[in-house]
């Protein structure tokens, strides 16, 4: 007999010296609790153990809840730091040369999307001087006639265009992006005001995940780049 009460005089010693340890435990409670439940058999209500369920499902709900908030958190400094990065990149280049450079592959990287393009309209863009002028400004840059931009935007509704445009498509077009096209499933479109006497233009961003450009997300950062960006822009065309 007193061999036999060891392991409980063990067990109860344990828990005597930390209770928490054992309050801090769902699985052993949840064991005390049904214990106690059979002892008291099926006639008796414990409304404390009703009490106790609900606000373990508070708690639960609530650790669910932080976890999330967290993970946006990180989640808006990565994409913070992102813009940031691209910001100062499209502030370094010496020369539009150099500005081209960048556009053809290095933007799209550092705001890891499959294809980052800037879209020019211009009464020049016909089939006849295409060539010419991919070969004047590179892979980075399309140009289109006037008043596509916002076609392409609005999908030719009457409708209000937004500095940022958030969305998922289908079928995405090879002239806006390239050889990225059969990879994308969603864009992001950066509508940019180049100044008085010029024609609206558009950086185009393509993602192959997507959910990374939907009409639910905030626009705020990609609204900031756009306005760091035709201001550049601005800069070279003058």
């Amino acid at each position: 007999m007193t061999e036999q009460a060891k392991p409980q005089d063990a067990v109860r010693k344990q828990i005597l010296q930390d209770p928490n340890q054992v309050l801090e435990d769902h699985d052993i409670m949840r064991a005390l609790i049904s214990a106690d439940e059979v002892a008291r058999g099926k006639n008796v209500v414990d409304l404390r153990t009703i009490a106790l369920e609900r606000l373990e499902g508070r708690l639960d709900r609530l650790e669910d809840t932080h976890r999330h908030v967290i993970a946006a958190a990180y989640d808006n400094l990565a994409s913070t730091n992102q813009i940031h990065r691209a910001t100062l990149a499209i502030l370094e280049p010496h020369s539009f040369a150099e500005f081209l450079d960048l556009l053809k592959g290095e933007l799209g990287k550092i705001l890891n999307v499959a294809s980052a393009r800037l879209v020019l309209e211009s009464p020049a863009a016909t089939p006849e001087m295409e060539d010419q002028l991919q070969k004047e400004f590179g892979s980075g840059v399309c140009f289109c006639a006037p008043g596509a931009v916002t076609e392409y935007i609005t999908r030719g509704r009457s409708a209000t265009v937004r500095p940022v445009t958030l969305r998922a498509i289908h079928d995405a077009d090879p002239i806006l992006f390239g050889d990225a096209s059969d990879k994308v499933t969603s864009e992001a479109l950066l509508r940019l005001d180049l100044g008085k006497g010029n024609l609206p233009a558009m950086l185009v961003l393509g993602s192959s995940y997507t959910d990374q450009f939907t009409p639910q997300k905030g626009a705020d950062l990609l609204v900031f780049f756009a306005s760091a960006f035709e201001r550049v822009l601005r800069r070279w065309l003058n």
